[in-house]
Protein backbone atom coordinates (compact mmCIF):
# COMPACT_ATOMS: atom_id res chain seq x y z
CA UNK A 1 0.00 0.00 0.00
CA UNK A 2 2.45 2.50 0.77
CA UNK A 3 6.50 2.21 -0.39
CA UNK A 4 8.85 4.76 1.20
CA UNK A 5 12.82 4.87 -0.39
CA UNK A 6 15.66 7.29 0.84
CA UNK A 7 12.86 9.47 2.14
CA UNK A 8 14.60 12.69 3.50
CA UNK A 9 13.50 15.96 4.97
CA UNK A 10 15.36 18.87 6.74
CA UNK A 11 13.85 21.56 9.21
CA UNK A 12 15.72 24.77 9.71
CA UNK A 13 18.70 23.01 8.51
CA UNK A 14 18.51 19.48 11.11
CA UNK A 15 17.57 16.84 9.14
CA UNK A 16 14.22 15.12 10.32
CA UNK A 17 14.70 11.88 7.84
CA UNK A 18 17.86 10.94 7.07
CA UNK A 19 17.31 8.63 4.16
CA UNK A 20 13.78 6.29 5.42
CA UNK A 21 12.91 2.89 3.40
CA UNK A 22 9.86 1.69 4.66
CA UNK A 23 7.11 -0.80 3.15
CA UNK A 24 3.44 -0.92 4.58
CA UNK A 25 2.25 -4.13 2.69
CA UNK A 26 -1.46 -4.69 2.02
CA UNK A 27 -4.06 -6.51 4.37
CA UNK A 28 -1.95 -6.07 7.75
CA UNK A 29 -1.38 -4.07 10.52
CA UNK A 30 1.75 -2.18 11.02
CA UNK A 31 2.78 -0.45 14.27
CA UNK A 32 5.29 2.50 13.72
CA UNK A 33 7.34 2.83 16.86
CA UNK A 34 10.39 4.94 18.40
CA UNK A 35 11.30 7.38 20.58
CA UNK A 36 10.73 10.76 20.51
CA UNK A 37 11.59 13.03 18.24
CA UNK A 38 12.53 9.95 15.76
CA UNK A 39 10.71 11.26 12.57
CA UNK A 40 7.41 9.35 12.62
CA UNK A 41 4.91 11.86 12.71
CA UNK A 42 7.26 13.65 9.93
CA UNK A 43 7.12 10.32 7.86
CA UNK A 44 3.18 10.04 7.79
CA UNK A 45 3.14 13.64 6.92
CA UNK A 46 5.21 13.26 4.02
CA UNK A 47 3.44 10.25 3.19
CA UNK A 48 0.48 12.20 2.96
CA UNK A 49 1.43 14.84 1.12
CA UNK A 50 0.60 17.38 4.14
CA UNK A 51 4.67 18.34 3.92
CA UNK A 52 6.78 18.35 0.92
CA UNK A 53 9.60 15.41 1.24
CA UNK A 54 13.26 17.18 0.54
CA UNK A 55 13.93 14.00 -1.55
CA UNK A 56 13.31 10.70 -2.18
CA UNK A 57 10.63 8.79 -3.43
CA UNK A 58 6.98 7.95 -1.52
CA UNK A 59 4.31 6.13 -3.36
CA UNK A 60 0.53 5.61 -1.85
CA UNK A 61 -1.27 2.78 -3.75
CA UNK A 62 0.35 3.25 -6.44
CA UNK A 63 0.44 7.10 -6.46
CA UNK A 64 3.24 9.30 -6.01
CA UNK A 65 2.17 11.03 -2.30
CA UNK A 66 2.71 14.56 -4.26
CA UNK A 67 0.02 13.04 -6.82
CA UNK A 68 -2.69 12.30 -4.61
CA UNK A 69 -6.28 13.41 -5.43
CA UNK A 70 -10.08 12.80 -4.65
CA UNK A 71 -9.51 9.58 -6.32
CA UNK A 72 -7.43 8.36 -3.56
CA UNK A 73 -8.19 10.10 -0.69
CA UNK A 74 -11.67 8.31 -1.08
CA UNK A 75 -10.02 4.92 -0.35
CA UNK A 76 -7.73 6.11 2.57
CA UNK A 77 -8.85 7.16 6.23
CA UNK A 78 -6.05 9.37 7.89
CA UNK A 79 -6.80 10.85 11.73
CA UNK A 80 -4.06 11.91 13.79
CA UNK A 81 -4.05 13.35 17.40
CA UNK A 82 -3.43 17.09 15.97
CA UNK A 83 -6.84 17.29 13.42
CA UNK A 84 -8.24 20.14 13.11
CA UNK A 85 -12.30 20.20 13.10
CA UNK A 86 -15.28 22.39 12.92
CA UNK A 87 -16.14 22.72 16.33
CA UNK A 88 -19.18 24.51 15.42
CA UNK A 89 -20.93 21.35 14.06
CA UNK A 90 -22.19 18.48 15.53
CA UNK A 91 -21.87 14.81 15.19
CA UNK A 92 -24.47 14.77 12.49
CA UNK A 93 -23.62 18.31 10.59
CA UNK A 94 -20.36 16.84 10.67
CA UNK A 95 -21.28 13.68 8.86
CA UNK A 96 -23.42 15.52 6.30
CA UNK A 97 -20.52 17.67 5.75
CA UNK A 98 -18.06 14.80 4.89
CA UNK A 99 -20.31 12.03 3.16
CA UNK A 100 -20.87 13.95 -0.38
CA UNK A 101 -17.05 13.52 -0.59
CA UNK A 102 -16.73 9.68 -0.61
CA UNK A 103 -19.71 9.49 -3.25
CA UNK A 104 -20.40 6.09 -4.05
CA UNK A 105 -18.01 4.45 -1.25
CA UNK A 106 -19.81 6.00 1.92
CA UNK A 107 -22.18 3.13 3.35
CA UNK A 108 -24.97 4.58 5.75
CA UNK A 109 -25.41 1.53 7.12
CA UNK A 110 -22.07 1.31 8.30
CA UNK A 111 -22.12 4.73 9.42
CA UNK A 112 -24.95 3.84 11.50
CA UNK A 113 -23.68 1.36 13.07
CA UNK A 114 -20.06 2.81 13.84
CA UNK A 115 -22.21 6.08 15.41
CA UNK A 116 -24.06 3.72 17.30
CA UNK A 117 -20.93 2.08 19.02
CA UNK A 118 -18.95 4.84 19.64
CA UNK A 119 -21.87 6.39 21.57
CA UNK A 120 -21.59 9.64 20.14
CA UNK A 121 -23.94 12.79 21.10
CA UNK A 122 -26.05 13.96 18.67
CA UNK A 123 -26.67 17.23 19.78
CA UNK A 124 -23.60 18.51 21.62
CA UNK A 125 -21.30 20.84 19.26
CA UNK A 126 -17.66 19.25 18.67
CA UNK A 127 -15.94 22.07 20.96
CA UNK A 128 -18.10 20.80 23.93
CA UNK A 129 -16.84 17.23 23.40
CA UNK A 130 -14.41 15.24 25.46
CA UNK A 131 -10.62 14.60 23.56
CA UNK A 132 -12.20 11.16 23.47
CA UNK A 133 -15.41 11.66 21.80
CA UNK A 134 -13.17 13.97 19.00
CA UNK A 135 -11.53 11.25 18.62
CA UNK A 136 -14.37 8.81 18.09
CA UNK A 137 -15.75 11.80 15.84
CA UNK A 138 -12.85 11.65 13.64
CA UNK A 139 -12.47 7.90 13.23
CA UNK A 140 -16.42 7.74 12.30
CA UNK A 141 -15.15 9.80 9.48
CA UNK A 142 -12.64 8.51 8.48
CA UNK A 143 -14.23 5.03 8.43
CA UNK A 144 -17.57 5.09 7.51
CA UNK A 145 -16.59 4.98 3.74
CA UNK A 146 -14.56 1.60 4.03
CA UNK A 147 -11.23 2.77 3.24
CA UNK A 148 -8.28 0.40 1.40
CA UNK A 149 -5.31 1.85 3.91
CA UNK A 150 -6.21 3.52 7.10
CA UNK A 151 -3.31 5.65 8.81
CA UNK A 152 -3.13 6.69 12.42
CA UNK A 153 -0.90 9.66 13.98
CA UNK A 154 -0.88 9.03 17.57
CA UNK A 155 -4.56 7.65 18.31
CA UNK A 156 -4.87 7.55 21.93
CA UNK A 157 -3.18 10.65 22.89
CA UNK A 158 -4.80 12.12 25.64
CA UNK A 159 -7.41 8.99 26.17
CA UNK A 160 -8.57 7.36 29.22
CA UNK A 161 -7.90 3.69 29.42
CA UNK A 162 -11.40 2.96 29.34
CA UNK A 163 -12.18 5.42 25.94
CA UNK A 164 -8.60 4.12 24.83
CA UNK A 165 -9.96 0.32 25.56
CA UNK A 166 -13.33 0.95 24.03
CA UNK A 167 -11.12 2.67 20.54
CA UNK A 168 -8.38 -0.10 20.67
CA UNK A 169 -11.52 -2.91 20.53
CA UNK A 170 -13.79 -1.47 18.12
CA UNK A 171 -10.45 -0.68 15.79
CA UNK A 172 -9.52 -4.49 16.04
CA UNK A 173 -12.94 -5.96 15.44
CA UNK A 174 -13.13 -3.76 11.84
CA UNK A 175 -10.02 -4.26 11.03
CA UNK A 176 -10.28 -8.37 11.11
CA UNK A 177 -13.79 -8.01 9.39
CA UNK A 178 -12.94 -5.35 6.63
CA UNK A 179 -9.22 -6.59 5.70
CA UNK A 180 -7.86 -3.17 5.96
CA UNK A 181 -4.35 -2.03 5.60
CA UNK A 182 -3.30 -0.26 9.15
CA UNK A 183 -0.22 2.00 9.41
CA UNK A 184 -0.24 3.34 13.12
CA UNK A 185 2.03 5.37 15.07
CA UNK A 186 1.59 4.91 18.66
CA UNK A 187 3.77 5.33 22.23
CA UNK A 188 0.85 2.30 23.95
CA UNK A 189 2.58 -0.21 23.04
CA UNK A 190 1.24 -2.24 24.78
CA UNK A 191 -2.38 -1.52 23.21
CA UNK A 192 -0.71 -1.82 19.61
CA UNK A 193 0.74 -5.03 20.24
CA UNK A 194 -2.79 -6.50 20.70
CA UNK A 195 -3.75 -6.55 16.97
CA UNK A 196 -0.48 -5.08 14.99
CA UNK A 197 0.86 -8.16 12.51
CA UNK A 198 4.18 -5.68 11.83
CA UNK A 199 6.73 -3.23 13.34
CA UNK A 200 8.56 -0.54 11.95
CA UNK A 201 11.00 0.87 14.30
CA UNK A 202 12.46 4.31 13.26
CA UNK A 203 15.35 5.80 15.27
CA UNK A 204 16.96 9.22 14.59
CA UNK A 205 15.42 9.67 11.11
CA UNK A 206 16.24 6.39 9.87
CA UNK A 207 13.81 2.72 9.99
CA UNK A 208 16.02 0.41 11.97
CA UNK A 209 14.09 -2.56 11.73
CA UNK A 210 11.01 -3.70 10.00
CA UNK A 211 9.48 -7.31 10.38
CA UNK A 212 6.44 -9.30 11.34
CA UNK A 213 5.92 -9.37 15.11
CA UNK A 214 5.76 -12.87 15.22
CA UNK A 215 9.63 -13.50 13.53
CA UNK A 216 10.78 -10.31 16.04
CA UNK A 217 9.58 -11.80 18.93
CA UNK A 218 10.97 -15.28 18.08
CA UNK A 219 14.93 -13.76 17.89
CA UNK A 220 14.70 -11.59 20.81
CA UNK A 221 15.45 -12.90 24.11
CA UNK A 222 16.03 -11.59 27.59
CA UNK A 223 19.13 -13.70 29.25
CA UNK A 224 19.98 -14.06 32.48
CA UNK A 225 23.06 -15.81 33.66
CA UNK A 226 23.34 -16.84 37.55
CA UNK A 227 27.33 -17.29 38.46
CA UNK A 228 28.71 -18.88 42.18
CA UNK A 229 31.19 -15.26 42.40
CA UNK A 230 30.57 -12.10 41.34
CA UNK A 231 30.15 -11.22 37.71
CA UNK A 232 32.28 -9.57 35.42
CA UNK A 233 31.45 -8.81 31.46
CA UNK A 234 34.04 -9.69 28.66
CA UNK A 235 34.91 -7.42 26.41
CA UNK A 236 34.16 -10.19 23.35
CA UNK A 237 30.25 -9.91 23.55
CA UNK A 238 28.80 -10.57 20.20
CA UNK A 239 27.04 -7.55 18.44
CA UNK A 240 23.89 -9.34 18.64
CA UNK A 241 23.90 -9.08 22.32
CA UNK A 242 22.60 -5.73 23.69
CA UNK A 243 22.55 -4.10 26.52
CA UNK A 244 25.06 -6.68 28.86
CA UNK A 245 24.91 -5.09 32.66
CA UNK A 246 26.68 -7.40 35.71
CA UNK A 247 25.16 -7.36 39.14
CA UNK A 248 26.41 -8.72 41.77
CA UNK A 249 26.34 -12.57 40.88
CA UNK A 250 24.43 -12.24 37.62
CA UNK A 251 24.74 -10.74 34.19
CA UNK A 252 21.96 -9.94 31.85
CA UNK A 253 21.64 -8.80 28.06
CA UNK A 254 19.59 -9.00 25.11
CA UNK A 255 19.72 -11.55 22.28
CA UNK A 256 18.67 -10.11 19.53
CA UNK A 257 19.24 -12.92 17.14
CA UNK A 258 18.65 -15.92 19.53
CA UNK A 259 19.58 -19.48 18.34
CA UNK A 260 18.68 -22.18 21.03
CA UNK A 261 20.72 -24.94 19.05
CA UNK A 262 24.00 -22.24 19.18
CA UNK A 263 23.46 -20.61 22.26
CA UNK A 264 24.33 -22.70 25.42
CA UNK A 265 27.70 -23.59 23.24
CA UNK A 266 28.39 -20.06 23.06
CA UNK A 267 27.59 -19.21 26.50
CA UNK A 268 30.08 -21.87 27.75
CA UNK A 269 33.14 -20.36 25.39
CA UNK A 270 32.18 -17.35 26.49
CA UNK A 271 30.83 -17.35 30.33
CA UNK A 272 32.71 -20.65 31.36
CA UNK A 273 31.90 -19.91 34.69
CA UNK A 274 28.53 -19.24 34.89
CA UNK A 275 25.86 -21.79 36.62
CA UNK A 276 22.86 -22.04 34.58
CA UNK A 277 20.87 -19.48 32.66
CA UNK A 278 16.82 -18.46 31.78
CA UNK A 279 16.29 -16.96 28.30
CA UNK A 280 12.67 -15.59 28.47
CA UNK A 281 10.69 -14.33 25.57
CA UNK A 282 10.13 -10.73 25.22
CA UNK A 283 6.94 -8.39 24.81
CA UNK A 284 6.47 -6.46 21.90
CA UNK A 285 7.16 -3.15 24.07
CA UNK A 286 10.19 -4.81 26.46
CA UNK A 287 11.98 -5.45 22.65
CA UNK A 288 10.88 -2.12 22.14
CA UNK A 289 12.71 -0.21 25.20
CA UNK A 290 15.56 -2.59 24.81
CA UNK A 291 16.61 -1.19 21.18
CA UNK A 292 15.42 2.05 22.25
CA UNK A 293 18.43 2.06 25.46
CA UNK A 294 20.86 0.61 22.76
CA UNK A 295 19.95 3.40 20.31
CA UNK A 296 21.10 5.92 22.89
CA UNK A 297 24.81 4.25 22.67
CA UNK A 298 25.12 4.10 19.04
CA UNK A 299 26.19 6.92 17.06
CA UNK A 300 24.15 8.70 14.40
Amino acid sequence: MITIRSLQKRFQGNDALRGVDLDIPQGKVTAFLGPNGAGKTTTIKCAMNLIDRDSGEVSVMETDARELGPKQWQRIGYVSENRLMPEWMTVPKLLDYVRPMYGEFWDRDFEKKLLAGFELPLKTKLRSLSRGQKMKAALLTALAYRPQLIVLDEPFTGLDPLVRDEFLTGLLELTETEGWTVWISSHDIEEVERFADRVAILNSGRVDLQEDVETLQARFRAIELWFDDTATLPGNLPETWINAQANGRTIRFIDTHHDEARFSGMLVSIFPGHQRYEARRMTLREIFVALARNYRTQPY
